[in-house]
């Protein structure tokens, strides 16, 4: 084995998860464009709120695309969920959108909370295995915190039965993660 190749996998050497992490992340920034599509739909592209959503849609584009091309350079599979995240998403961005913009921001401080400590997780996982894929998360990570600092500053917190919206989206996200990663 040379200095240049990796050194392989041994019986009680951590796994390495950066295939699974690649597919529930580019899983995850897929949702959220699906997401903020569907709040879009219903609320069209005149309001405020709206605007500052479709601005939030962009960034998450912006990740999807990353997380794509890295699927595609490492050849890691995508979830085998993907119709069901289009569908899901897009429902959630609709439903949300349709109870009001307090309700499309609670969506977001919601999912964007859970973003944030799984991506926390994830770069503690990884340390300094994978510079390119923490880089990336990091990053990524500040954007998802600065969508729902804004979500939270535009009302998300005064959405009728917040908590418990708050409560039922952060579990669906957490089911979410879990089932990308083996799925």
């Amino acid at each position: 084995m040379t200095a240049a190749s990796p050194r392989r996998w041994r019986p009680g050497d951590p796994r390495p998860d950066t295939r699974a992490m690649i597919r529930v992340d580019q899983a995850g920034e897929y949702g959220a464009t699906r997401i903020y599509a569907g709040q879009l739909a219903v609320m069209g592209d005149r309001s405020a709120t709206a605007r500052l959503i479709a601005g939030m849609a962009n960034q998450e584009e912006r990740h999807r695309r990353f997380f794509d091309a890295m699927m595609a350079e490492r050849g890691v599979r995508p979830t085998l969920l993907q119709p069901f995240w289009d569908a899901a998403g897009f429902a959630l961005g609709a439903a949300t959108a349709v109870m009001g913009p307090a309700a499309a921001m609670a969506c977001t401080a919601a999912v964007e909370t859970e973003i944030d400590q799984h991506y926390a997780d994830q770069l503690e996982a990884l340390g300094d295995r994978d510079p390119e894929l923490s880089h990336a998360i990091a990053d990524f990570q500040a954007d998802e915190v600065e969508h729902r600092d804004t979500a939270i500053d535009q009302g998300a917190e005064s959405a009728f039965a917040y908590p418990l919206m708050s409560a039922i989206i952060r579990l669906g996200c957490r089911a979410a993660i879990a089932a990308a990663k083996r799925i």
